[in-house]
């Protein structure tokens, strides 16, 4: 057993109590799981970054994506992509700013609505309809792993 001076103890203990004070924080991330809870997947989305939830409409086949950032460990959708104002689709007075898209279509900025819970229920389409996510530098193609399953997206943030 090793045996240490008045002056050692102290110095060991505050230097094992900066590691317990301030433990090493998990990665945030965007988990997909099953109705039953079973993950499927997960990406990165730490604090301030942007995640893309895209696809292609049932109707159309035009581009649309929504974009949420993990702030402080709050899921927000932050932005929405259409293509046009097809079925179902189009801006709602007071949430957020349409501008015009390079390339065509329409960004609206600004939503800023935090999802309840953290958790987006999203019944996958099929592979025709290809629901992705998007993060910094990872796709998920969750129709290709779940087509017709309906899943949660759900923000996991890391034990501070």
């Amino acid at each position: 057993m090793l045996k240490l001076g008045g002056r050692h103890v102290v110095a060991a203990l505050l230097v094992a109590s900066c590691f317990c004070a301030s433990p090493l924080r998990a990665s945030d991330a965007l988990v997909v799981e099953t109705r039953k809870g079973v993950l499927l997947a997960e990406i990165a989305f730490d604090e301030g970054q942007e995640l893309c939830l895209s696809w292609s409409h049932s109707v159309t086949g035009g581009a649309v994506a929504d974009c949420f950032e993990n702030r402080r460990g709050k899921m927000i959708l932050t932005r929405s992509y259409l293509h046009d104002f097809a079925a179902g689709l189009g801006e709602v007075a007071g949430r957020g700013a349409l501008r015009s898209a390079q390339g065509g279509g329409y960004w609206i900025d600004g939503i800023d609505e935090q999802i309840h819970g953290n958790a987006l229920r999203l019944q996958v389409g099929a592979p025709r309809v290809d629901h992705k996510l998007r993060g910094q530098n990872r796709t998920l193609h969750l129709s290709a792993m779940a087509a017709g399953s309906r899943l949660t997206l759900r923000l996991k943030t890391g034990t501070p």
